[in-house]
């Protein structure tokens, strides 16, 4: 069989010699500098200025009751996140940007918005009002979806659909709802310690009681909706640049509005809070959670549909676009993989599931002629972490098929095999897929693109 490189060495200039380097400014450690120290100052001073509101000791009991929600919220986000994960530095960034940043644009924005309306109309009721249910949503909302459009300008390939949209959105919107927390939690204790009230009938309890327990995914819910604008923009053509200008827009409007209506409920009389949740808030937040649910499961579909192209040109076995097209089957995989070889073979088997996922996504794109310029460079460079990774993988994921579906007669072939699925045995095992030893096997010599 012919061998290939893992993808394309990079071109030189017209003059023979190397690329030129690039400046300074689009070195990766000035830009991922400038965003860190960013971050750090934005939460410092969000530090500084709800420690400011709160005092001491109230900033100190609205973090411990505002930080419980926030793990149920991330791995709830990456549980849905569970078929084709993305790399945890976007969601470390999404939350900082939302606890920090956007927290800090919209203190600083509100405050001085409502201010302004409350001098220009000698009315402070009316621009308190008016500052949430009009200002608040607009800045708010544009302060989140700045964490979702920096993902999607500049972490292209890992923001690939709605699922992505909808994590690197809620995940935005759980940091801005944490601060936020402790600002409303932290403020309500102070506002008990100078009534003497306690326990259940305290404002700190009713503040905990709505935006904790009852409405811990109100901030994410909106969020989402830009979140999934921005998702159907990137499964559009790079050429349809109108659309994928007006869907982040629709849902970031979609977004506001909620946010408003929700601010809003307070005004429509004693129990215009809680019919507003129960008419509205509860039935969108489940119907966002089926689509969110329905797409994943599209997306499995699609990695079993895709990846046969694949085995067909030997890169992969004939059981592993199913075992790949099943979370139950992902998982036994991984299982397996620890069992036998440790937490090193699973980390492989999962990232293996992940780059198989990728392929079978770009495949995709590249048959609705909706592929980017590096479509051949990206195929190649998945297709080699696979191929890396095949000796650890294949059993497990053999393992896994054989487990999960139902027994087929196949034929005894004149080669050793693993299960009733079967693959070549390789003359070796290495102990880990990138390890220097690994014996040097061909590529498959055929391409499903040039035939």
């Amino acid at each position: 069989m012919a061998t290939c490189p893992p993808y394309p060495t990079h071109p030189s200039d017209p003059a023979g010699g190397a690329l030129r380097h690039a400046h300074w400014w689009q070195k990766k450690w000035v830009r991922y500098g400038a965003l860190i120290t960013l971050l750090t100052l934005s939460g410092l001073v969000i530090l500084a200025l709800v420690r400011q509101q709160t005092g001491t000791e109230g900033f100190l009991v609205g973090l411990g009751l505002a930080v419980l929600p926030v793990p149920l919220l991330i791995a709830a986000f990456r549980w849905l996140d569970r078929v084709e994960p993305g790399p945890w530095r976007n969601l470390l960034f999404a939350f900082a940007w939302g606890a920090c940043a956007a927290a800090l644009i919209a203190i600083v924005a509100n405050s001085f918005a409502t201010r302004w309306i409350a001098t220009a109309t000698a009315d402070p009721s009316s621009a308190d009002t008016l500052g949430a249910t009009v200002i608040a949503p607009v800045v708010e909302e544009c302060a989140k979806a700045a964490a979702v459009l920096l993902v999607f300008l500049f972490r292209r390939r890992d923001f690939t659909g709605i699922v992505d949209g909808v994590v690197i959105a809620g995940v935005t919107a759980t940091g801005f709802a944490f601060t936020e927390n402790i600002l409303y939690l932290g403020t309500a204790f102070g506002t008990d310690q100078l009534t003497g009230d306690s326990g259940i009938a305290s404002v700190t309890a009713a503040t905990f009681f709505v935006r904790v327990i009852m409405s811990p995914f109100a901030h994410p819910l909106f969020t989402v909706l830009t979140g999934i604008g921005f998702g159907i923009a990137a499964l559009s053509g790079d050429r349809q640049h109108v659309r994928r200008i007006l869907l982040p827009l629709s849902g970031l409007l979609l977004a506001m509005a909620m946010h408003a209506i929700w601010n809003g409920s307070s005004t429509f009389g004693e129990y215009g809070f809680f019919a507003v949740y129960a008419s509205f808030m509860v039935p969108a937040f489940g119907l966002l959670t089926w689509l969110v649910i329905w797409t994943r499961q599209r997306e499995l579909k699609t990695v079993r549909e895709e990846l046969p192209a694949y085995t067909v040109a030997g890169w992969l076995t004939p059981a592993e676009p199913y075992a790949l097209g099943s979370m139950r089957a992902r998982q036994l995989a991984r299982d397996y993989a620890r069992h036998h070889g440790g937490r090193s073979a699973a980390r492989a088997v999962a990232q293996y599931e992940a780059y198989a996922t990728s392929l079978a996504f770009l495949r995709r794109r590249g048959r609705r002629g909706r592929a980017g310029a590096d479509f051949v460079v990206r195929e190649r460079e998945l297709l080699h972490e696979l191929w890396r990774r095949r000796e650890v993988a294949r059993p497990a994921l053999d393992h896994a098929a054989r487990a999960t579906a139902p027994p087929v007669a196949v034929a005894a072939p004149p080669w050793p095999v693993y299960g009733v699925y079967g693959y070549p045995a390789s003359p070796a095992s290495p102990a880990s897929p990138a390890s220097p030893a690994s014996p040097v096997v061909p590529y498959p010599a055929y391409n499903p693109y040039r035939t």
